[in-house]
């Protein structure tokens, strides 16, 4: 089961992400700005992800998660395709809505799925096997984007769609890739639930928050901003390289493509195996201290890598910004688990998400571009935008987590003396 939500997973982060390095001939042909190219990369695909994602966070708790996480995977399929029939700014800004709404019904279908299947003790690490599809599709996303796009300049003629571009045959070829990859989930089943069916409905979630306020607005809070960090640098990291480095799409895909891989995948299992370890030696607020430690280590990184000239040195502090910024992603679903009721587990953590998500892919690209556009007014200056943007982020996001983690401890002896 985890390893089908893990392909499902690389496959969203493949689609979301893809566009990363496709900046340079979308702006040629559309003719928009780094502002407008951040809105494709992120406030259209959240501006419905968030709110569908509270929706289904809901139906989770009562319907099939796997019907749901295999229904949002054809449709995001669908519109990545539909991406790649875009000929004006405003339809790919539709059709990256269309993504957004496809995949908002896979997390919260797949953390319910994970945490009725695993124990609290075992809960981060599987957690962190799912997230480390983040990596994995983001790395996919470089080298297979690279790669097409280095293969030939000219456009290709397809029968019954007509002359397609370089970038719209990448998203053509994810799209009708994901479509059939969807098939897998009928070769899982649904874990039993470990509580009932959703009996109580949106009262009992605001009551949650009213009684654990502190300890989940800082949860949700901190995350938030580490996601924003995250998603600023995901983003822009590919036309950092090219404009201050004059690294190639087949380099980028070649060098960082597999930093990603190699730094994302062993972070998120290495953060989800520490907090294990430090859960069954009774550190109760094991997950959020690795948040914290996360959010400690990337501020210096993130200032570090965009100012540095040589490009070795670059890619070494690439490699351990990566490796740090990945390493929350597993345990931060794990400390939601931990620290709600089973029963309302889909609904909180599809609030978690849209926190995260509203932040990060709303504000995160935005944020970047718009101090490349505004502040520096030039596009050599984005590693400028980089090195002001991220090091911010990161410190609110640990004095954020800091703050929480006594009343976090709280909640987890709260929930663990209720649960039913």
């Amino acid at each position: 089961m985890v390893a089908v939500l893990t392909l499902a997973y690389a496959f969203a982060f493949i689609d979301r992400q893809v566009i990363a390095l496709l900046v340079k001939p979308i702006r040629a042909d559309l003719g928009i700005s780094d502002t407008q190219m951040s809105l494709l990369m992120g406030l259209s695909f959240a501006m419905f992800y968030t709110l569908f994602g509270v929706i289904i966070g809901r139906l989770a708790d009562r319907r099939s998660r796997r019907g749901l996480a295999a229904g949002g995977f054809v449709v995001w399929s669908a519109m990545t395709a539909a991406c790649g029939l875009a000929r004006s700014f405003g339809q790919l800004f539709l059709a990256r809505v269309g993504v957004g709404i496809g995949e908002a019904a896979l997390s919260p279908a797949a953390y319910s799925m994970i945490a009725d299947e695993f124990p609290s003790e075992r809960r981060a690490m599987a957690l962190g096997v799912y997230s480390s599809g983040i990596y994995i599709g983001s790395s996919l996303a470089t080298v297979l984007g690279g790669t097409l796009l280095a293969s030939g300049g000219e456009d290709l003629v397809l029968p019954g769609i007509g002359s397609v571009r370089p970038w719209q045959l990448v998203f053509l070829v994810l799209g009708i890739s994901g479509i059939v990859a969807a098939l897998l989930f009928a070769t899982i089943r649904e874990p039993a639930r470990r509580a009932p069916v959703l009996q109580a409905g949106w009262s009992a979630v605001f009551a949650q928050y009213r009684e654990n306020a502190r300890c989940l607005w800082t949860h949700h809070a901190g995350f938030a901003l580490l996601s924003l960090a995250g998603y600023a640098s995901a983003y822009w990291i590919p036309t950092f390289l090219e404009r201050r480095h004059g690294w190639s799409s087949t380099k980028i895909a070649g060098v960082y493509g597999p930093i990603i891989a190699a730094a994302g995948i062993s972070a998120v299992i290495a953060g989800g195996r520490v907090a294990d370890m430090l859960r069954r030696r009774g550190v109760a607020d094991a997950n959020m201290r690795v948040g914290l430690a996360a959010a400690m280590l990337c501020a210096p990184l993130g200032l570090a890598f965009p100012l540095v000239d040589d490009q070795r040195v670059c890619a070494v502090l690439l490699f351990a910004f990566m490796f740090a910024s990945s390493l929350p992603w597993g345990v931060a679903a794990a400390a939601l688990a931990d620290a709600v009721p089973d029963r309302l587990r889909g609904q909180v953590s599809a609030i978690y998400l849209f926190a995260i998500n509203a932040t990060g892919l709303g504000l995160g690209p935005t944020a970047i571009a718009m101090t490349t556009d505004e502040v520096f007014g030039r596009d050599s200056a984005l590693h400028l935008s980089l090195a002001g943007v991220v090091p911010i982020v990161e410190v609110a996001a640990a004095v954020v987590l800091f703050s929480g983690l006594k009343s976090y401890r709280a909640s987890v002896a709260r929930s663990q003396a209720s649960r039913w």
